[in-house]
């Protein structure tokens, strides 16, 4: 591998990108002799808003499309009469007979109504977004999968597991594809195109805090695994998930929680419009809401947790005219806790504490989040849209942690406060635009970005949350600009090629103190400049229009930390590139089954993990991973789904001697699934399972990590002004372990040899609560 990544980098693959996106980008659009255009646009029934990604074909003919960012469609075809056919997931698929004239432009106007769900409303390709070969598959499980919290959301990207280490509060632990994330340094994950991830962060590289928003609002879940995608940059090695709030309500809502471990939580959703024709700024559909929860919980644990969390929304989407829209933003985010932390195996087995006991009772700490964001999007003439967006982001983290308790510090402990206040500016746009290279279809995208990170980072060591000296603290500044150009061609009526390069410069400065080798302060004044090239080739095939075939590859790269990078003097793990590939097939074997599979690979050049109490990077040199992924949804009755996902993953550090060659925590087996029932009457009930195995915690698999076999349950009654529900999780009340480390720690007054063990937050028990809504 080490080969491969030194003699075949990416600028070895790079002419033949830019050779196919050249051609595409400067053959002249030519109108195929002898067709004839259908143009139109797709609106839902209901608010009158346009609805984007909705597919759109003429039956008995191969190929299609989907709806833009406005709602607008172009088919080109022979002249004939034919049958349009439009569908989306959750709304009645319409069919209408058109007419198609050599040389004309004939304008169709569409509205679908919500009904009820059907899989046989599902199509397998997505022309418009042809990398996302896991839409059929989200957007079933966001209709049917029950969502009651942020850490349900991300559970929500098949074969991705989660586990929390520090109270509820903190930014879960991230597993996906063989990679242990950690906080998100190889998943990235954007809100309303605002991105989650921290870079520079000072609890972890790629910090991804997804609290902030609030489960009721998410509308839609878009997954992208592997580096495939020109669009994601940073952190986007194993994939990418981007999740967009609803941009209208179907009614305002009050929902009371309660459970148990003193659990409460409250949401209120408003509908500041209504169907009342009233606007704002224009006489077209216009949408507006707000909403708000509290939460409150004292957990599991012996010590009370007092998590508290509140989170406020405020949207507003209108058409200004029949080319623009335009989307506000506002949100905030504020929550406090007390945590457990991780407890070492030996404490619990020896009586020191319970399972749900605390070494260090003072852990825990606060944060808060602010957003504001614009969003744009203009028709222009010849099938061109202009999205433009830009936002701002106020955050604040405050953490007291200790890992060790007191292995350095026999008599006050170990413990750390980690603290980040900064500001995020950022502008993205995109230029897309439908052409015609002769017969065959061209669609383009063109990319423009810019991110900065202005930022204060701290850590220090504590006593019982008492501040006593610094390791280090400063000012980041890191910059990130961007652009790439992504072009989508049908080859043929059955062969699309997606060919893409994306261009990354960052800039890195810290400003401050940092202690050196000795272990004493200095002053690190520091900027590097380091700027990288991604291409990208997907192929996909159209066996049948139930069957879809495809092969995708790509570069892609995560970065390091800003203090690392001006620390080194070296340039070799500032940008580690990451080179992905896979093949596979999305399908409908029966019109109400969908499967998705892929074998795929990946390769990293650098796997950097984050050390927490020394805010340094570790290098643990490079890795190769492969692994197949299958996930299944079946309708076995109108009301009865089924799903399953299951993934093997294989990963091994290169260049280490066989059997300390393991990739610490990287999941091996990962299986979610479960039977949902969604009767017309109102009746909800859902059965899930979650498994884990146990995997290596260290990289001579002496220590395991344990895996683990849940089930969950919830019910729900819902009808037009009100809906009551019941939720279960860990039915056969297992004790499992969900964050698990193997380190080396030291108790007060321990006498015994130190060694390293396997450390861990014990999951959640038996629990239950239940909610009630009313609708209005």
């Amino acid at each position: 591998m080490k080969q491969f990544l030194t003699l075949m980098p990416a600028w070895r693959v790079l002419p033949l990108v830019l050779l196919l996106l050249f051609i595409c980008w400067s053959h002249p659009a030519a109108r195929a002799q002898g067709v004839g255009t259908l143009r139109g646009a797709v609106a839902d029934s209901l608010s009158g808003q346009p609805m984007v990604g909705v597919s759109v074909g003429l039956e008995g003919q191969a190929g299609g499309t989907a709806t833009d960012a406005l709602g607008r469609f172009r088919l080109d075809a022979a002249p004939g009469t034919y049958t349009l056919r439009v569908g989306g997931l959750g709304y009645r698929g319409r069919g209408q007979a058109v007419t198609v004239a050599t040389g004309e432009t004939n304008a169709v106007n569409i509205a679908l109504a919500p009904t009820v769900l059907s899989l046989a409303e599902v199509t397998v390709s997505q022309p418009r977004d042809p990398n996302q070969s896991l839409a059929a598959i989200n957007q079933i499980d966001k209709v049917l999968r029950p969502v009651n919290s942020a850490q349900d959301l991300l559970r929500l990207v098949p074969g991705l597991f989660i586990a929390q280490h520090a109270g509820g509060g903190k930014a879960e632990q991230i597993f996906l594809r063989g990679f242990d994330v950690d906080h998100g340094t190889d998943f990235a994950v954007s809100v309303d195109g605002l991105p989650v991830n921290m870079v520079s962060h000072a609890h972890g590289q790629g910090y991804a805090d997804f609290h902030f928003v609030i489960p009721e609002t998410v509308e839609q879940l878009k997954v992208y695994k592997g580096p495939y995608t020109a669009r994601f940059g940073d952190f986007a090695t194993a994939g990418a998930g981007e999740f967009s709030t609803k941009t209208r309500l179907d009614a305002s809502q009050v929902k009371l929680e309660v459970g148990r471990f003193d659990t409460r939580r409250a949401l209120v959703m408003l509908d500041l419009l209504g169907n009342n024709n009233r606007h704002l700024f224009s006489k077209k559909p216009e949408s507006a809401y707000i909403a708000a929860e509290y939460n409150f919980t004292n957990a599991y644990f012996d010590q009370p947790q007092d998590f508290r969390r509140f989170n406020g929304l405020a949207k507003y989407t209108g058409q200004l005219s029949d080319r623009t829209s335009l989307t506000l933003l506002g949100s905030h985010f504020t929550s406090s806790w007390d945590a457990s932390g991780q407890i070492p195996e030996s404490a619990v087995r020896d009586g020191v504490i319970s399972r749900f006991g605390s070494i260090d009772p003072t852990e825990g700490g606060n944060t808060d989040r602010t957003n504001a964001s614009v969003v744009l999007t203009t028709g222009l003439p010849g099938d061109a849209i202009i999205r433009q967006q830009l936002y701002y982001s106020n955050y604040n983290f405050n953490l007291f942690s200790n890992f060790t308790f007191f292995l350095e510090n026999q008599e006050d402990g170990d413990a750390i406060n980690q603290t980040d206040a900064r500001n995020i500016y950022g502008y993205t746009g995109t230029y897309d635009r439908d052409d015609r290279l002769g017969a065959r279809s061209l669609h383009t995208t063109f990319g423009l970005g810019t991110r900065i990170d202005d930022a204060d980072v701290t850590l220090r060591r504590a006593v019982r949350r008492a501040i006593t000296d610094t390791i280090t603290a400063g000012k980041v500044y890191e910059q990130n600009i961007n652009a790439y150009l992504d072009e989508t061609l049908t080859l043929t009526d059955r062969l699309t090629l997606n060919a893409a390069v994306r261009a990354d410069l960052f800039v890195f400065d810290f400003r401050g103190l940092i202690t050196n080798d000795e272990g004493n302060l200095e002053t690190l004044n520091g900027r590097k400049t380091r700027a990288l090239v991604s291409p990208k080739l997907n192929l996909y095939y159209q066996l049948t229009p139930a069957v879809q075939l495809f092969a995708r590859s790509g570069f892609g790269f995560h970065s390091n930390d800003a203090r690392s990078v001006v620390r080194s003097t070296s340039n070799d793990n500032v940008l580690p590139r990451a080179l992905g590939y896979e093949a596979g097939s999305t399908f409908k074997p029966l019109p109400g089954v969908v499967v998705n599979a892929a074998l795929w690979a990946l390769h990293l050049q650098d796997e950097l993990v984050y050390v927490g109490d020394e805010a340094i990077v570790e290098s643990a040199g490079r890795t190769r991973r492969y692994g197949a992924d299958l996930s299944v949804r079946y309708q076995l009755t109108r009301a009865l789904f089924a799903d399953v996902d299951l993934n093997y993953n294989h990963g091994r550090l290169v260049g280490v001697a066989e059997g300390e060659n393991f990739i610490p925590l990287a999941p091996r087996f990962t299986s979610v699934g479960g039977l949902t029932l969604k009767t017309p009457q109102g009746f909800g009930a859902s059965l899930r399972y979650r498994n884990i195995d146990s995997r290596p915690a260290n990289e001579d698999n002496s220590i395991r990590a344990r895996g683990y076999f849940l089930l969950d349950g919830v019910l729900s009654y819902t009808q037009q002004r009100y809906q009551i529900g019941a939720t279960a999780e860990n039915l056969l009340n297992v004790d499992w372990n969900e964050a698990q480390f193997a380190n080396p720690s030291r108790l007060r007054g321990q006498t015994t040899p130190v060694e390293e063990q396997l450390h861990f937050t014990p999951g959640t028990p038996f629990f239950f609560k239940v909610n009630a809504s009313v609708f209005f």
